[in-house]
C-alpha cells in the first residue's frame, strides 16, 4: 500500500485513539495499527481491548466496516517498550515522562513507516485533555519522528469523543482505567523544553537506540 493516505496509527486500547482510526478509515485512509505494550507492567488487557477494537471494526456493519474491511491492515504491529519506558522514571526526567513516552511511540512509528511504507502518524490526541497534550508538548512530540501528525481529534472535548465512541460502539470496549500512566508521575510538565528532551535521552542511550531495541523485539498480532 504505497500513496500519500497510507498512515500508522498508534492504538492504545483507550476511548480516543479506535475514534480516531475510525474517523480517518472513512475518509479512506490505509491504517496500520501499531501498539506499544508495557504488558509487564500493566497487564494484558491494553493490548487485548486494542485487538478486539480493530476486529470489532472489521465486523461492523455499514460505512465504517465496509472501510475498515477495505483500509485497515490485517496485522496489529505490538512493540513492547516497559523496559525502555523505566528509562524515564529517574529523579532528574521523570516530570517529562509523558513526552519521552510519546516521542518514542512516534520514533517507533517511523520505523514501522518504513517498512510498510507511510507518510503520516495518526493519533487520538486532543488538545489540552493531559499534560503531553499542551501546544508546546504537542510540538515536543512532533519533532521527534519524521511523518506528517493526523490528529482528527484535536478540538474535540472527551464528552464528545466518548458520544463518538458510543455510538460506533467502541465505548464498551475501550472504558476501563487507563493503564498507559503506570509509571508516570504526579506532576507532569506541561512545557517541555526540546534541548532539556533531548539531552534527557542522550543520557539514557539515545531515542534511537532505545527504539531499535523495543523495535528487534516486535511480534504481529492477526486480526
Amino acid at each position: 500500500m504505497s500513496g500519500d493516505k497510507v498512515c500508522i496509527g498508534l492504538v492504545s486500547g483507550g476511548i480516543d485513539s479506535p475514534v480516531a482510526v475510525a474517523r480517518m478509515l472513512i475518509k479512506g485512509w490505509k491504517v496500520h495499527p501499531l501498539h506499544c505494550s508495557q504488558e509487564e507492567i500493566t497487564g494484558p488487557a491494553a493490548e487485548q481491548k486494542t485487538v478486539a477494537l480493530l476486529r470489532h471494526f472489521l465486523q461492523m456493519e455499514g460505512p465504517i466496516g465496509d472501510a475498515a474491511r477495505e483500509n485497515l491492515s490485517r496485522k496489529l504491529i505490538v512493540v513492547p517498550v516497559a523496559e525502555q519506558l523505566s528509562l524515564f522514571t529517574e529523579q532528574w526526567n521523570h516530570t517529562e515522562y509523558f513526552i519521552h513516552m510519546k516521542r518514542m511511540f512516534n520514533r517507533l512509528a517511523d520505523r514501522a513507516a518504513l517498512e510498510i511504507p507511510a507518510t503520516h502518524v495518526l493519533t487520538g490526541e486532543n488538545l489540552g485533555q493531559v499534560s503531553s497534550q499542551t501546544l508546546g508538548n504537542l510540538g515536543s512530540i512532533e519533532q521527534a519522528t519524521k511523518l506528517h501528525p493526523l490528529r482528527p481529534l484535536l478540538g474535540f472535548d472527551k464528552t464528545t469523543i466518548m458520544h463518538i465512541a458510543a455510538e460506533i460502539g467502541t465505548f464498551e470496549i475501550s472504558k476501563g482505567p487507563e493503564v498507559c500512566d503506570a509509571l508516570g508521575p504526579n506532576h507532569p510538565t506541561t512545557v517541555g523544553n526540546k534541548e532539556w528532551l533531548e539531552k534527557s535521552e542522550e543520557r539514557v542511550g539515545g531515542m534511537d537506540n532505545i527504539c531499535d531495541a523495543a523495535w528487534k523485539l516486535r511480534t504481529y498480532v492477526d486480526l
